[in-house]
């Protein structure tokens, strides 16, 4: 449970850390507003091509030497990223970075499936979901203060004690559990397939919407608030804390309501969030935003369900392949949601300023679009998964044939 909720947080916390370092990054390198975003999409799409192939490497050779093999490379890029003194240096360092994480991140979700027993993979997944938006939240705080204080590449620098501790987690970490009393497979059925689907389509809405606000949230506080680094992130806080007060609730209303309507009624409320924090964007204040920053954290703590039930529906030899699947979705939502509201920002923002509005004025303008188009996606994701996201499973036996056992 630890090296799966340190590793949940390492892995998300490099895709958003840099969020509020990009205008220090941008004066020191002299990067304009277009190329900034190949600062997050360097990581990202390295990170989501490279998935489905580390997903079956994962199920070949086993969590435990893929987990270390990956963070190893992701120490040796951080540590590269902290030296760079180019923008060639950096995106080569991201993009590494993003290759590590391809290893990483379905080695720790598999564990979910292979080293829990089914009694505290809803627990592990409340964790999981946590750590992960607790890193897509706090990042952007965490990039501040560390870039206010001691430069923006030490945001880099700070992977590498977490690396190290990873690295002594992984031999007890990855024990995999005896197959004897799992339950058997529902491979290949139209189920398993629906559900799958349906769980990547979700989570590719949620991704492109959410990641694009979070990235350039910290840019809009900083030039239309007028806030400082750490000042600018400091209010995504509030979906962590919304995501934290949630999570522990899940398990027990998805036995009452169903995923399908668990994942709905979140996706809906972070729609709801995102619009109302529109409503406010007119607003130089901080205060008005409050709410519906609690609201997106709140509904996105109701998606964990996109994660436990494509997983319940393997078994332990497609869990890495699974994993990878799930993984992809999100990461490649990420990096296209960074360019689609970069694009939305861009083009609404120029359309302001066109018309003789100052430039903060122009990018908040260019944020309230952003914002009512990620929450127009939160809303047809959340039509999909209350049609869909069903897991109607025919019986299963208590256990399962022996030829299923043995190392992935």
């Amino acid at each position: 449970m630890v090296l799966i909720g340190v590793g949940a947080f390492l892995t998300s916390l490099d895709n958003t850390i840099v969020s509020a370092t990009v205008p220090s990054i941008a004066v020191d390198l002299s990067l304009g507003l277009a190329a900034l975003q190949w600062v997050g999409v360097a990581y990202m799409l390295p990170f989501a091509v490279l998935l489905p192939l580390a997903g079956l490497v994962l199920d070949r050779i086993g969590p435990r030497r893929s987990l270390t093999g990956g963070l190893l490379l992701l120490g040796a890029a951080s540590a590269l990223g902290g030296m760079a003194d180019s923008d060639v240096l950096l995106l080569v360092a991201r993009a590494l970075q993003g290759c590590a994480a391809a290893v990483l991140v379905p080695g720790l979700l598999s564990l979910l499936r292979t080293a829990l027993p089914e009694s505290r993979r809803a627990a592990g997944a409340a964790l999981w979901t946590a750590c992960l938006a607790g890193a897509l939240t706090l990042g952007p705080a965490l990039g501040g203060l560390f870039s206010e204080y001691a430069g923006w590449r030490s945001v880099l620098w700070l992977n590498v004690p977490v690396v190290l501790l990873m690295l002594a987690l992984v031999p007890a970490g990855t024990v995999r559990l005896s197959t004897e009393t799992e339950p058997a497979v529902v491979a290949g059925s139209p189920v398993q397939r629906r559900l799958l689907l349906t769980a990547l389509a979700v989570q590719t809405l949620w991704g492109l919407g959410i990641t694009g606000v979070v990235f350039y949230t910290p840019l809009v506080h900083q030039e239309w608030l007028g806030l400082g680094p750490l000042g600018a992130g400091i209010p995504l806080v509030l979906v962590a804390v919304g995501v934290v007060v949630a999570v522990p609730l899940v398990p027990f209303v998805v036995d009452r309501l169903g995923p399908h309507r668990v994942v709905a009624v979140g996706l809906v409320a972070v729609g709801l969030g995102l619009v109302a924090v529109a409503a406010v964007n007119g607003s130089p204040t901080l205060l008005p935003r409050v709410p519906g920053l609690l609201l997106v954290g709140l509904g996105s703590a109701l998606t964990t369900p996109l994660t436990t039930v494509p997983l319940e529906a393997v078994d332990q030899r497609r869990a890495g392949a699974v994993s990878a699947a799930l993984t992809v979705s999100r990461e490649l939502s990420s990096a296209i949601g960074i360019a689609l509201m970069s694009a939305v920002l861009v083009a609404v923002g120029a359309a302001a300023t066109a018309g003789g509005a100052p430039p903060g004025a122009s990018i908040a303008t260019g944020y309230g679009a952003v914002l009512l188009v990620a929450g127009a996606l939160q809303f047809v994701g959340a039509a999909l998964a209350w049609a869909w996201l069903r897991p109607s499973f025919p019986a299963r036996p208590a256990t399962v044939p022996s030829s299923v056992g043995g190392s992935p």
